[in-house]
């Protein structure tokens, strides 16, 4: 069982910057893919970045592309989500995920799909007024 724990969340001003962290618990943290989602209240869950297990590949949405940025640091065990010009649609719920291990896709949109990640954090609060 992989647990994942989320923090940096808060309220910040449009045009702010908030850096999320997502500490992973196991030690093959660094076999693992990783992303992030958000939920919006009344909204489905929806895909924000996604990053390889070496951290060299690096997928992002249309929404947050050039604003935000994916990394990870394996020795800690721990991705984050550096948010830089927020946005009030921004406001989410942000959730970290562990990618579906065992097999490879040739198909990578895959990544950016809520069903392909097995284990998920309990999410943190991202607010962004105008």
């Amino acid at each position: 069982q992989v647990q994942l724990v989320e923090s940096g969340g808060g309220l910040v001003q449009a045009g702010g910057s908030l850096r999320l962290s997502c500490a992973t618990s196991g030690r093959a943290f660094g076999s693992y893919r990783m992303g992030w989602f958000r939920q919006a209240p009344g909204k489905e869950r929806e895909f924000v970045a996604h990053i390889s297990s070496s951290g060299i590949s690096k997928v992002y949405s249309d929404s947050v592309k050039g604003r935000f940025s994916i990394s990870r640091d394996n020795a800690m065990s721990t991705v984050y989500l550096q948010m830089n010009s927020l946005k009030p649609e921004d406001t989410a719920v942000y959730y970290c995920a562990v990618f579906r291990s065992g097999a490879t896709y040739s198909d990578t949109s895959v990544y950016t799909r809520a069903d392909y990640y097995d284990y998920w954090g309990q999410g943190t609060q991202v607010a962004v007024s105008s």
